[in-house]
């Protein structure tokens, strides 16, 4: 992580205050725009009186119809791209590495293996979401085993190596099962299971537990905002200045877990949400944490509302995996942050 922190000033409250409320509102100003984009365009006075009629319960058109189904797959992109901006971010400050993401420890190679052995055996939708979340905690937790000690201690850049390295290794294991599976996949499944690796919205369903596990890993995140800025500034050293580095560790770990399996477990592998997310608000509001993470979540999640509306309207009526459009918006991005960074005085 960059030592920027203590050459920038820290956030006044009432700028962060006033850059997360228009956020906020961009964001669902973002949802409502999807609603209205699509195959078949819909006006605002459709929009508000499709949502009346929803509300009531009593309406059954076609308009009614697509603005419920816009308004659910928009909700649901909205958390799957802030559940994978808040890991980013938190898996970024764990490794101190800005080129980390949510995908980094295999969690959603294990989340792969759960899902596309489900497609393979029952192909049942809610049982699929189910697998892929138990696939990616059992992943989670046997990297936890191998790195507990380094989590526990967290003393020096050996440890954060040997977690990484045990990542890529789960993550090459989870690798050779998926390649098995795809290869011995009946043809009548394996469209399914490859857009589900590009990750795709189009099958997702709306749910609450992706909800409540953002809710309840930002709380917590946000609560340890002051000691994550002294870890990403100072190192280990930040338990000198009175940051239980061990226990955050461990806490950020899980809680970087838990968001991906919830996100990938409903969307598939979408790729570049978790990576240039959090660069991005880095790169514009700075390194503090108690603004980059409500900043960074407010901005994947309306990245990928926005992300999903261009896969599903720019070759309508087919829909394109909104995985291939974050890859297409994400790999020039990133290349450009990297540009600004290089010309940045030192």
């Amino acid at each position: 992580m960059p030592n920027a922190m203590s050459r920038a000033a820290l956030h006044q409250p009432g700028r962060a205050a006033f850059i997360v409320a228009v956020l906020i509102a961009f964001a669902m100003l973002s949802l409502v725009m999807s609603c209205l984009i699509g195959s078949v365009s819909l006006t605002i006075e459709d929009a508000i009186g499709a949502l009346q009629a929803a509300l009531r319960g009593t309406d059954t058109s076609l308009t009614s119809t697509v603005f419920s189904l816009r308004l659910m797959r928009g909700a649901t992109a909205f958390v799957t791209g802030a559940t994978l901006a808040l890991a980013g971010v938190l898996m970024q400050a764990l490794l101190r590495n800005p080129l980390a993401d949510p995908y980094v420890l295999g969690v959603s190679g294990g989340a792969a293996v759960g899902a596309l052995a489900a497609m393979l055996m029952v192909s049942v939708a809610w049982l699929i979401d189910v697998a892929a979340f138990v696939g990616a905690m059992l992943a989670a937790l046997l990297l936890f085993a191998f790195s507990h000690r380094d989590l526990r201690s967290g003393r020096g850049q050996g440890d954060r190596s040997l977690l990484l390295l045990s990542g890529v290794v789960l993550s090459s294991g989870c690798g050779a099962l998926i390649t098995l599976m795809l290869s011995v996949a009946p043809d009548s499944r394996l469209r399914g299971m490859v857009f589900w690796l590009i990750g795709d919205l189009s099958a997702s369903s709306m749910n609450g537990m992706p909800w409540i596990v953002l809710a309840g890993a930002l709380i917590f995140v946000l609560r340890q905002a002051h000691a994550i800025n002294l870890m990403a500034q100072h190192g280990d050293a930040a338990q000198t200045l009175g940051a239980a580095v061990g226990p955050l560790r461990r806490g950020l770990f899980f809680c970087a877990a838990i968001l991906t399996a919830a996100a990938v477990s409903i969307a598939g592998s979408i790729g570049f949400v978790g990576l240039i997310v959090p660069h991005a608000c880095r790169f514009i509001l700075g390194p503090d944490h108690r603004l980059l993470l409500p900043a960074a979540t407010l901005v994947g999640g309306t990245f990928l509302m926005w992300a999903d509306t261009l896969a599903r309207t720019l070759i309508a009526p087919q829909q394109l995996p909104v995985g291939v459009m974050t890859a297409l918006i994400g790999v020039p991005l990133f290349l450009i942050q990297l540009h600004h960074l290089r010309q940045r005085p030192r």
